[in-house]
C-alpha cells in the first residue's frame, strides 16, 4: 500500500515537472519571436544611395538618377528568404512593407507599378537592388504581390514608372537631414533649392518714361510664405506612410516580346536581324523617340512568358546581353 501511494507522488510530481519545464519552453519561444520582432521592427537607418556600376553573374548594372523613367516588363515578388535582411542602402526588408527592389534607380525612391494584367496599379518604395534573373525588370515585397494580384502566379506585365516630383523630394530631405527618414516622420525644412537669378538695370530707350517697378514688403512676405508652405508640403507628402491605395487602370491587350536592341541605323539592325534569324521569328520595327528614329529588333508576339524567359537566354547567350522582354 506504502510503495502503491509513493508511485502515485512520483507520478504526480514528473507530471507537475511536465507542465512547469512546458512552460519554461513557452516562455522561452514567446522571448525569442519578441527577440525577433524587435530585431526586424528596430530598424537601422539606412542612406540615400545611387552607387557605382557593378557587376552580377557576368552583367554590368549601371545605377543612376533617371526622373523620366518609364518601362514595361516582367514583374516578380520576393518575400520569406530574405524577410529581416538589410537592403541595399542599409534598411531592413519587410516583407509586409510596400516595397520593392531596381536594378538602377536611386534608394529610395517612389515608382507606380501597373499590372498591366488587371489594371491594378499601386505605389511602392524602392529601397534595394535587384531582381537579377534576366527577363525581369523589378522585384517587389510579398504585400505589393498581393495587393497587385500576382503573388499566386509569381510574376505579371507590369508598367513601371519613377514618380519624380515625389522622389526629388525624399531625395532631397534625405540629403539635407544626413539620413533617412522613417515613414511617418516627416522631415520640415523651410524649403527646395532655388536657382539664383541676377538682375541689372538697362537703360531707358530715348524719350520713354519708365516707372521702376517695386515689390511692396507685404508681396514679399506672403510670396515666400506661399514657396514656403509649397515646398514643406511636398517634402511632408514624400514621407508620408504609404496606404497600399490601388488604382484601377483600363486593361488594354498588351502582347510580350524579346527586344534585342534598338539602333539608330537601320542597316544595324538588318544585320543583327540576319544573325538571329535562325532562332525565330525576328523582326525590325520603327518608332520615334524625341523626335530620333530607332530601329527595334525584336522576337514576338510571344504568348506565355516562361517562353519568353527562354528565348531571352538564348539571345543573350549569342552574345546580346542587353537583350530584355518588353510589353507593348
Amino acid at each position: 500500500m506504502g510503495s502503491r501511494i509513493r508511485l502515485i507522488h512520483l507520478i504526480f510530481l514528473m507530471m507537475i515537472l511536465s507542465i512547469l519545464g512546458g512552460c519554461s519552453e513557452t516562455k522561452l519561444a514567446i522571448h525569442s519571436a519578441k527577440k525577433v520582432i524587435r530585431k526586424i521592427e528596430g530598424k537601422p537607418k539606412g542612406r540615400y544611395k545611387v552607387g557605382n556600376p557593378y557587376q552580377i553573374a557576368g552583367t554590368w548594372y549601371y545605377p543612376k538618377v533617371d526622373y523620366e523613367y518609364e518601362r514595361t516588363g516582367i514583374a516578380s515578388w520576393y518575400g520569406t528568404k530574405f524577410h529581416g535582411r538589410k537592403t541595399a542602402n542599409g534598411e531592413i526588408y519587410n516583407m509586409n512593407e510596400l516595397t520593392a527592389a531596381h536594378r538602377t534607380l536611386p534608394m529610395p525612391c517612389y515608382v507606380r507599378v501597373t499590372n498591366l494584367e488587371n489594371g491594378r496599379s499601386l505605389v511602392l518604395r524602392v529601397n534595394d537592388r535587384g531582381p537579377f534573373a534576366k527577363g525581369r525588370i523589378i522585384d517587389i515585397s510579398r504585400r505589393g504581390a498581393q495587393l497587385l494580384k500576382f503573388k499566386r502566379q509569381g510574376t505579371a506585365k507590369v508598367r513601371v514608372k519613377i514618380l519624380a516630383d515625389k522622389s526629388r523630394a525624399l531625395a532631397f530631405g534625405i540629403k539635407n537631414k544626413n539620413e533617412l527618414a522613417r515613414v511617418g516622420s516627416p522631415i520640415t525644412v523651410k524649403k527646395l533649392p532655388k536657382a539664383k537669378v541676377s538682375s541689372e538695370s538697362l537703360p531707358s530707350p530715348p524719350g520713354s518714361k519708365v516707372s521702376p517697378i517695386r515689390e511692396t514688403s507685404h508681396l514679399k512676405k506672403h510670396a515666400k510664405l506661399a514657396i514656403s508652405r509649397a515646398d514643406n508640403t511636398e517634402l511632408k507628402r514624400s514621407n508620408e506612410p504609404l496606404t497600399g491605395k490601388i488604382i484601377k487602370t483600363t486593361v488594354v491587350s498588351s502582347n510580350i516580346y524579346v527586344q534585342v536592341g534598338a539602333f539608330g541605323e537601320y542597316a544595324n539592325a538588318n544585320r543583327v536581324q540576319a544573325r538571329l534569324a535562325s532562332l525565330g521569328s525576328v523582326k525590325i520595327s520603327n518608332v520615334v523617340i524625341d523626335g530620333r528614329d530607332l530601329y527595334r529588333v525584336r522576337f514576338g508576339p510571344i504568348e506565355r512568358i516562361a517562353d519568353a524567359d527562354s528565348l531571352l537566354e538564348v539571345v543573350t547567350e549569342a552574345g546580346y546581353q542587353s537583350a530584355r522582354i518588353v510589353v507593348d
